[in-house]
């Protein structure tokens, strides 16, 4: 009951999205829309090698010759690419070589969003101290990342992208757009084109990362996208938890999150990639602004034995269409897919998981809670695939959808292919809804009806919040019930 009383309070302390603020920087922008040129400017903002330009150049033009998809369950007003812009930066004379060099303006809005950088910093060397090395992205730049000597002294690699382009090139030319090609699809192929940071991670063979490693992704510009470009590797029995959260304004224009996500898995290695996204979601009465967050994310499980992890929860953002998945290519690898998606309002989410079983005796798991509120639409959309030589591959999902109200809807899209007699695929799926008898129940235990709905929606997701590390698993259980605040009466 702590927890719950915890959450309620969390609740009726919040009136309206708490990070919704805007902070007056002095930035540098790239002129409006999107050309060649464009790519051009962001690339030589960069320093980047002849190489990296002319794969973005390449991106581009595939861009110019492919059109935008409609097939997803979601509704939103035509964008137009030519209105938006495409690097936006602090303005500083050479990027901060440690957080004394860092704006303290940037600083204090990391502060305000609950990610004390410098406090980081200091808490390192107490004893029972949870120890984060973070990459701040503020707009189109990583702004500052933590910890990186600590984290290079045992052979880890954790910078920004564009400093790996730079320093670490040889292993971002071999691996980048390895797993998710430049043509992947539309947006996929934008972000080739215009990316501008993002998180390199390299891990060596045989090492556990000492640290939990996390992006902060924070948009601040007016009328600007971001895209960023995160690549992680983990080399032959290496482990590594990765974390990342993302907030934005209060504004009444839709902007555009464009990302994409690559992991690269050799033999042995384990990849847990965890999500709390908590963009702007748009006015709750009226569906005006909000976050399009149209992004591409893949595992490539190449050794075997390897394995990888997706936990996401989703509560922000007007239109979500993302499908974190997996490509279990090495023999015995396997893959996992936790997700809580939570729309309320006019949000709509399409979302779900891939997992591709090319390895004899792949096992992949899918857990999938899906929550409708207000006028919002949810969608669950999953591929399940065994190729002919997927011999012994095993899956197992569990789609759960629960509705509070009767103005929402929920979709569950699943698809299922098995290209062998050997493959056992298994898959159930609920729609439930949360009813006048359960809230009833409750109160006449001395619930309050707030406190009804955070117990309830708190047991139909807790299978998944289990799978967050423990601080991320506080803050989620949070976000969930602040976001569905108002839900009921």
């Amino acid at each position: 009951m702590a927890a719950v009383q915890e959450t309620v309070e969390a609740v009726a302390s919040l009136e309206k999205y708490e990070h919704g603020f805007t902070t007056e920087i002095d930035q540098e922008f790239a002129p409006k829309g999107l050309s060649e040129d464009i790519v051009r400017f962001i690339s030589a903002k960069k320093d980047e090698p002849q190489w990296m330009l002319d794969w973005r150049l390449e991106a581009y033009r595939r861009w110019l010759e492919l059109e935008e998809p409609d097939w997803a369950k979601v509704n939103y007003p035509k964008i137009d690419y030519q209105d938006s812009y495409y690097y936006a930066a602090p303005k500083t004379k050479e990027g901060p070589k440690s957080l004394d060099e860092v704006d303290p303006e940037i600083l204090a809005v990391y502060a305000k969003l609950g990610i004390p950088l410098k406090e980081q910093e200091v808490l390192a060397g107490v004893e029972g101290a949870p120890r984060y090395a973070v990459d701040a992205v503020f707009d189109s730049v990583s702004v500052v990342t933590t910890f990186k000597k600590e984290l290079a002294a045992v052979g880890v690699i954790f910078c920004s992208m564009s400093e790996a382009i730079r320093e670490h090139g040889d292993l971002v030319k071999q691996y980048l757009g390895s797993v998710v090609p430049t043509s992947d699809n539309y947006f996929a192929c934008l972000n080739s084109a215009v990316f501008s940071d993002g998180s390199f991670v390299y891990i060596p063979p045989g090492v556990r990362c000492p640290m939990e490693l996390s992006t902060y992704f924070r948009i601040n510009a007016k009328d600007s996208g971001q895209f960023e470009r995160t690549l992680i590797i983990a080399d032959k029995g290496a482990y590594c938890s990765y974390l990342e959260g993302c907030t934005a304004p209060m504004r009444d224009e839709n902007q555009l999150h464009a990302a994409v996500v690559e992991l690269v898995l050799l033999d042995d290695a384990e990849i847990k990639y965890s999500t709390v996204q908590n963009w702007y979601p748009g006015d709750p009465e009226t569906g005006k602004g909000g976050i399009f967050n149209f992004v591409t994310k893949r595992a490539d499980c190449r050794g075997d034995r390897s394995k990888v992890s997706w936990t996401q929860v989703e509560t922000g953002s007007a239109v979500t269409w993302k499908y974190p998945s997996c490509v279990l290519r090495g023999e015995g690898s396997s893959g996992e897919f936790y997700s809580i998606a939570v729309t309320n309002g006019h949000q709509q989410a399409d979302t779900g998981t891939k997992m591709i079983h090319l390895g004899a005796n792949t096992r992949s798991r899918i857990v999938a809670k899906g929550i409708s509120a207000g006028k919002s639409t949810s969608t669950y959309r999953g591929l399940v695939s065994a190729h002919p030589k997927a011999k012994g591959a095993r899956n197992f999902t569990q789609c759960d959808s629960l509705l509070i109200g009767k103005t929402c809807a929920a979709h569950t899209i699943p698809y299922i292919e098995a290209r062998n007699s050997q493959s056992v695929f298994e898959h159930e799926a609920t729609t439930t809804r949360l009813s006048d008898d359960q809230l009833f129940y409750c109160q006449q235990r001395g619930l309050s009806q707030e406190e009804a709905v955070a117990l309830l929606v708190n047991g139909f997701v807790k299978d998944v919040l289990q799978q967050l590390p423990m601080e991320f698993a506080v803050e989620a259980q949070k976000l969930v019930a602040i976001s569905l605040e108002g839900s009921v009466g």
